[in-house]
């Protein structure tokens, strides 16, 4: 087995992992430490060292809001447990899983990028141990990255500094952590020119960032999105605002600078990274990627959406229970204005779908009830079906019974034990079915990861079923629930409707 590495900044030992057929390396450092004058700035080349680094234990978590405290929230149960993790600004690490024996396997490679927000998060959470993908035959990495006002906060003082790195310091990181693999991952056993990037959430948008920079090309051969891409259909149901310009990141920059205190560029850089998060977390203000027109030239969801992307195979879809859109009206009257506004002369047909005959409003808001991240996937799906490209598209649709006390339903993020075959480290209480789901889920992503491909045999060397590229005249989709099956069933009225319009005014 590969223990010890040479890489460009110096030698690494890792750790046989639960499996010692796996090495694990944790806590690798990619750049150079984000701060003091490096804070607010793009990541800088990382310093190599003398001797052997042990990569034994992950580094410290971003800077972010205190982890483990509101025992309530879902997310704290399900995977944020440790209120002692170590947190610092120095957080510019990565993770490596290598199933390698020696150098010159040229095994296929998965980037990770966690989710969060843009927010919170961190490659140290439970459900990202890389093990079970990297016994695939997969050399697995997660890359650490700044998060909330560290990762994402703008001032016109950042700009006139760095005009061609003003923003979007977070998303920087995951290029550089990713260039650093292409360059070293050889050392690892992997194949640079075979590496796949993925991630969840935040991490999923990050991934749709990364796909719609023109930097990046040549970087990665393949892309998985999973719950990361969202549409807003209706007036009103606005999650975050994530369409910000620079100049309007650069005034909730200036106003943050005056929150803290600070008149200048330097003074901020000069306070206590704990004072800063502190304030930051006081201010609760939702930090988001804004178009720089460096790295994101432009709303990266309308440029996949334009097919003005890198053009990879792309894995994507969603749980069957996130992120519900309806209308947000009080009166039946109301509801048909709306619909009058949003369809013009498909009002009509927009009505009908939804019975507006029958008065009920409720009843109406509930056929016009739309899964936002679906109605993104299938956008972005069918747009690149109608451009005639040969590069495959592969949609899924999480349905699993989900146990527990609190019954969540296939709640946001709940699909990451399946992805990663980390059911075991969760406190639910799974059972064959989930395990047996899990297997054929992380077989279908290896695969993909391996070839672009999700398609080839279970562990009894029997093939799974066989899970067909979106096409706009066959728009189906992998279905995981208690059963994993091709499912070849049309999308609802309602979102077919939804889509026939989007076309339309796109056209």
């Amino acid at each position: 087995m590969i223990r010890t590495v040479i890489t460009e900044h110096g030698a690494v030992k890792g750790l046989p992992a639960a499996d010692p057929r796996i090495t694990s390396f944790k806590g690798i450092p990619f750049a150079a430490p984000p701060t003091g004058d490096n804070r607010f700035r793009a990541p800088q080349p990382a310093k190599g060292w003398e001797g052997v680094l042990n990569a034994f234990e992950y580094a410290p978590i971003s800077m972010q809001a205190p982890v483990g405290v509101n025992k309530e929230d879902i997310y704290t149960r399900e995977w944020a447990v440790d209120p002692d993790v170590p947190m610092s600004e120095d957080c510019l690490y990565l993770n490596v899983w290598t199933p390698a024996q020696k150098i010159d396997e040229k095994l296929p490679v998965f980037v990770w990028y966690f989710g969060g927000g843009f927010q919170v998060g961190n490659t140290a959470e439970m459900e990202f141990d890389g093990e079970r993908i990297a016994r695939r035959g997969i050399v697995v990495v997660s890359v650490n990255y700044r998060l909330n006002v560290f990762g994402f906060l703008c001032h016109p003082e950042i700009t006139k500094e760095a005009p061609q790195a003003p923003a979007n310091f977070g998303l920087l990181d995951q290029q550089a952590g990713t260039k650093w693999v292409k360059r070293n991952i050889a050392s690892f056993g992997g194949d640079s020119d075979n590496i796949t990037i993925g991630g969840q959430s935040a991490g999923g948008g990050s991934v749709l960032r990364q796909l719609t920079s023109l930097q990046n090309q040549g970087l990665f051969q393949k892309a998985i999105i999973e719950s990361g891409m969202f549409t807003d259909i209706y007036p009103g149901n606005l999650m975050f605002n994530d369409r910000l310009t620079l100049s309007e990141a650069e005034e909730e920059g200036v106003k943050f600078f005056d929150y803290l205190g600070v008149s200048s560029l330097v003074e901020a850089r000069n306070l206590d990274a704990e004072y800063v998060n502190a304030k930051a977390v006081e201010y609760n203000k939702f930090w988001v990627p804004p178009v720089d027109h460096v790295f994101c030239t432009d709303y990266a969801f309308d440029l996949l959406a334009q097919n003005k992307r890198i053009m990879v195979p792309l894995l994507l879809g969603h749980t069957s229970t996130e992120f519900y859109n309806i209308p947000k009206t009080s009166t039946p009257e109301e509801f048909r204005n709306m619909a009058l506004e949003m369809f013009g002369s498909d009002a009509k047909e927009f009505l009908s779908i939804c019975n507006a005959d029958s008065g009920n409003l409720e009843k109406m808001k509930q056929k016009a009830k739309v899964r936002m991240i679906e109605h993104a996937n299938r956008i972005v799906a069918q747009a690149h079906s109608d451009l005639g490209n040969e590069t495959p598209i592969y949609y899924y649709n999480f349905d699993a019974e989900i146990p527990g006390w609190d019954n969540p339903g296939t709640f946001h993020s709940v699909d990451l034990w399946f992805f990663f075959e980390t059911l075991a480290k969760c406190w639910r209480p799974f059972v064959g079915k989930h395990y047996d789901l899990a297997r054929q889920m992380c077989n279908y992503w290896a695969n993909f990861i391996r070839s672009g491909d999700p398609n080839g045999k279970d562990a009894n060397g029997e093939e799974m079923p066989k899970w067909e590229p979106y096409e706009t005249d066959a728009p189906y989709g992998m279905y995981f629930g208690d059963t994993v099956e091709f499912l070849k069933e049309e999308p609802e009225e309602i979102m077919k409707f939804l889509l026939k319009e989007y076309f339309k005014k796109e056209n």
